[in-house]
């Protein structure tokens, strides 16, 4: 029953492995400032003392840093952001204890869990519709991190750990309290989002809820807190909802948030900024595709200031990025029929940095427009006008485009392998 985890958790291997993935991910900083380019030389002065500590189970965690940060549907999700000392200190339980549980979690748990993404969630969602069962119950968990039984859990994490100096540090983490605007504020439930511990503890938390699915015989999958199960009908759908709901209430103590919560076609409904359609592909959602398109039209307003290499950088690694989640669909024409419009957004951009006519005339000439097409820089038209404009298509042509690192959607394929 792992009576002696602590010994592992400070192992030498672990501590420089935990050091490692903290390093790389990088992020802000706690409420003590310290960055992440400073915990190695904090390390290299303090771990005997810290250890000592974590051995003893007399290690303290820091109170969280709260922030708010904007959902894209609107309002606010609040995040605890860990010193990056306790980040490090996560990151080694995480690393001792996901070996534990994670072998116990269920197959159709894709969230947060090593070798599983949410491509295999959205593609498992595809076969259970292909089954036959393409109506969906979409269960949403009201609020979540913020109301997590600490005495459920903890009573769950005691299962399968007898080390109290382990389970004293993690009870210790749940506790430790929020900072905002200088003032601590004691925590009696929740786990806040921010630390590497959060996602393992959520899916221990909501494993009961999937062993509970399995045992009853449901196709699912669930990805964190979105659990979406797929049923056969529309009277099926509903018996589940309320069936469902009624067991988190009493099980876990949480209830769902019926606003968000819905049973639908998988047409109707979106998984993970997915959606199975009539013909069992997979496509991106409306509100992602707009989402995408609001990015665009933000990162290539020609009024930002930086050079036009950090424009094209900082449109490289969001696009990259973007693409790597969202080449998941099998129907891609959504996207691809963008491209036009993505590539009029950055010509206009660059009329709109070139100012003026002056200004137009000299970058014109560079890109090879010459005689009389070089009147167009006194025209009145507007940026977008002037971004369809056969000049501004000869200038910037997609070749232009391409030889100068803008990647545009129709290159996508060409990022299949990277």
């Amino acid at each position: 029953m792992y009576e002696n985890l602590m010994e592992t958790v400070v192992d030498a291997d672990n501590a420089g492995k935990a050091l490692k993935a903290v390093e790389a991910n990088k992020g802000a900083p706690g409420i003590d400032r310290m960055r992440t380019t400073e915990l190695r030389a904090h390390l290299r002065k303090h771990w005997p003392t810290i250890r000592s500590k974590l051995l003893e189970g007399t290690y303290v965690p820091s109170p969280v840093r709260r922030v708010e940060i904007p959902k894209p549907s609107g309002g606010k999700r609040p995040l605890g952001i860990p010193t990056v000392l306790d980040r490090f200190v996560q990151q080694l339980l995480l690393q001792a204890l996901t070996p534990i549980f994670d072998p116990t979690f269920s197959d159709s748990s894709y969230g947060f869990r090593p070798g599983r993404s949410a491509k295999e969630a959205v593609e498992a969602a595809r076969g259970f519709a292909e089954e036959g069962k393409d109506w969906v119950v979409d269960l949403d968990i009201a609020s979540f991190f913020d109301e997590v039984n600490h005495d459920v859990l903890m009573n769950r994490i005691g299962q399968m750990i007898r080390d109290k100096r382990v389970l004293g540090l993690i009870g210790k983490y749940l506790r430790s309290g929020e900072m905002s605007g200088g003032v601590v504020t004691a925590r009696e439930k929740g786990t806040p989002q921010g630390g590497p511990l959060s996602p393992l503890l959520a899916n221990v938390y909501l494993d009961p809820l999937d062993k509970e699915l399995e045992e009853r015989g449901h196709k699912f999958a669930r990805y964190a807190d979105d659990v979406n199960i797929y049923v056969g009908s529309e009277r099926a759908a509903e018996r589940v909802y309320q069936s469902i709901k009624r067991w988190i209430e009493k099980h876990l103590r949480l209830r769902l948030n019926e606003e968000k919560s819905d049973r639908g076609r998988t047409w109707e409904q979106s998984f993970l900024g997915f959606r199975i359609t009539e013909d069992r592909e997979i496509e991106v959602t409306p509100d992602r595709l707009s989402r995408l398109k609001a990015t665009v039209r933000k990162m290539w307003d020609g009024r930002q200031n930086g050079q036009s290499s950090d424009l094209r950088d900082r449109w490289l690694r969001y696009i990259r990025g973007w693409w790597a989640y969202f080449r998941t669909a099998t129907d891609r024409e959504s996207i691809f029929r963008l491209e036009g419009w993505i590539r009029r957004h950055i010509r206009k951009c660059f009329w709109q940095r070139w100012h003026d006519g002056r200004g137009r005339l000299t970058r014109l000439r560079r890109l090879g427009v010459t005689g009389r097409r070089l009147r167009v820089v006194s025209t009145s038209r507007g940026a977008w006008r002037m971004a369809r404009h056969p000049v501004m298509h000869e200038a910037l042509s997609n070749k232009c485009l391409r030889r100068y690192g803008f990647l545009l959607p129709s290159d996508f394929v060409a990022l299949e392998g990277q």
